[in-house]
């Protein structure tokens, strides 16, 4: 069948992401090309101290990207979306929405950018003696009990984004298992919540005078290929308001943005890698065995099919880096030359590759939120530079994409000290939409080269998509694993660009990072002393 044909008889596979900054739909076919694409812009609000969205953004972001498929498809092909080989939702890992029995919002959905949970996290990482990260679900738990909140005697369901929206259109209360491993601890051999440390929290929350326990609040784990239900008609109509999508079709377990970009850049077998650079930046990396002690700087984490993963993650990417390139845009109006933003993104990130290794001796912090890898809670952006640095706008744009990538760069110099082995690196998200610039300067970065697919621009959309096409095979009887039906159905013969960094761009790197270590001080006084 052609595309057309494919879409008309509902063959296609239907994939959306919640991002930060923006929802995604794509629809592919069996092999993974995209037939066809939708979007949806929203925004993140800071409200009491919190960064949140509305359950209307939500409900609002979802309808509105589904529209934008629909019209796509109709414009494109002719046809009128009614149905779906197989479906997936993602979204934005991490995070804290808890309901009642009722199904009502017990508190404000907070999302991975909250970093108010220093104290519970700190708690739990003794209490399990495994590294509990500040954006976790269960540190979010913790603290609401520490805090004394009334509405945690009213948990009936507590979540995260994919996993509501999940919920939403199938009424199976189900997450991902690398999804779940951003809310709790997951144990890789039984691939589940690890029983040990549920039994300890239970525990913990009896001796507070809780009556629930965790896994009557949390989702049930599931893994890529199992089928999580099917969509409902409630669920239908929420997504399609025009009332031609029929229920019925099977989905995938939801997942997080992290196990959609490890799918998206097949890095699901062990000894892979991948950095996710868009609003936030995280690398993840496929353990031979685990860590021999607990970093606090390190996430541990699974694939969609429950490896051990290796996660540096900053909560900080692209949106300082984007305001300054707004600002040179703004600029470049006044003089008449304005353009389209897109051309500036171009134009400015290409005159990054003529600035010095080094930066020219200056550094900047993209921290708009807080960044626990550093001990910073709060977010103060801020650009430094010495009297006698080499201030050109080359070097000035070169500190910040540099900036964007100093907290992964943290983190991967833990995971190269405990001689953590990485076959390949694969890079994606809007950081390398412009061609070898973000690419370089990660090389420079991890100190080995980095290859972008030709997909990498497709990101979580397309990867949830794939793990519902893996859905749809297994429950044709395929006995493949993940990583072979990567190989083997979608990424075979597939085309990418491979970038190794320069000894000089390595050195120039490593010196930018004693800069930015050096200056992290100012950084901390910065969030002390700035409360306007």
């Amino acid at each position: 069948m052609n595309a057309k044909e494919i879409i008309a008889n509902g063959q296609a596979i239907f994939g959306m992401e919640l991002g930060s900054t923006r929802i995604k739909a794509v629809l592919t076919d069996d092999s993974g090309t995209v037939l066809a694409i939708g979007s949806y812009d929203w925004e993140n609000s800071l409200i009491d101290g919190i960064w949140t969205y509305s359950l209307e953004q939500i409900h609002d972001g979802v309808k509105g990207c589904y529209a934008s498929l629909r019209e796509e498809v109709e414009k494109t092909y002719g046809v009128t979306l009614k149905s779906f080989k197989a479906m997936g939702v993602s979204a934005m890992m991490h995070g804290y929405m808890p309901f009642d029995a009722d199904g009502k919002l017990l508190s404000r959905f907070q999302t991975w950018r909250n970093t108010n949970t220093q104290d519970a996290a700190d708690a739990l990482t003794e209490l399990f003696d495994f590294n509990i990260p500040l954006r976790w679900t269960i540190a979010h738990v913790y603290q609401c009990m520490l805090d004394n909140e009334e509405h945690v005697q009213h948990y009936a369901f507590v979540t995260l984004l994919s996993s509501y929206l999940h919920y939403l259109l199938t009424g199976e209360k189900v997450v991902g298992i690398d999804d779940a491993s951003g809310m709790f601890p997951i144990d890789s051999d039984k691939l589940d919540f690890d029983e040990t440390m549920v039994q300890k929290f239970d525990a913990l929350a009896a001796s507070k005078g809780y009556t629930w326990k965790l896994r009557e609040i949390f989702p049930k784990v599931l893994v890529a290929g199992e089928q999580a239900g099917v969509l409902t008609a409630e669920g239908a109509a929420l997504l399609d308001d025009s009332g031609n999508l029929q229920p019925g079709i099977p989905f995938c377990p939801p997942e997080g943005d992290a196990g959609t970009g490890m799918v998206a850049t097949n890095s699901v077998d062990k000894r892979t890698g991948n950095v996710s650079a868009g609003t936030s930046f995280f690398a993840m990396i496929v353990l031979e065995k685990r860590l021999s002690k607990v970093y606090r700087e390190i996430d541990m984490v699974t694939t969609p099919d429950g490896s051990p993963v290796a996660m540096a993650h900053s909560n900080n990417g692209t949106t300082d880096l984007n305001t300054w390139v707004g600002l040179f845009h703004e600029f470049a109006g006044l003089l008449g030359a304005g353009g389209n933003m897109g051309d500036t993104f171009e134009k400015l990130y290409r005159h990054s590759l003529t600035g010095d290794a080094d930066c020219g001796g200056m550094v900047a912090f993209n921290y708009d939120a807080g960044e626990s890898m550093t001990g910073v809670n709060e977010g103060r952006p801020l650009f430094v530079r010495m009297p006698d640095s080499k201030t050109s706008l080359a070097n000035f744009m070169k500190t910040h994409l540099y900036a964007a990538l100093g907290v992964v760069k943290l983190g991967m110099d833990i995971l190269k000290a405990e001689n953590v082995r990485i076959d390949s690196i694969l890079g994606h998200g809007g950081f390398f939409k412009t061609p070898e610039v973000g690419q370089r300067a990660l090389a420079a970065a991890v100190g080995a080269p980095v290859t972008v697919m030709d997909t990498a621009s497709e990101g979580g959309a397309w990867g949830i998509a794939l793990l519902a096409a893996y859905t749809a095979e297994k429950l044709n009887g395929s006995k493949e694993t993940l990583g072979e039906f990567l190989n083997n159905r979608i990424f075979a013969g597939m085309n990418g660009t491979t970038l190794a960094p320069t000894e000089e761009e390595i050195a120039g790197f490593e010196v930018f990072m004693e800069h930015y270590r050096a200056a992290l001080a100012a950084e901390k006084a910065a969030v002390a002393h700035m409360k306007w």
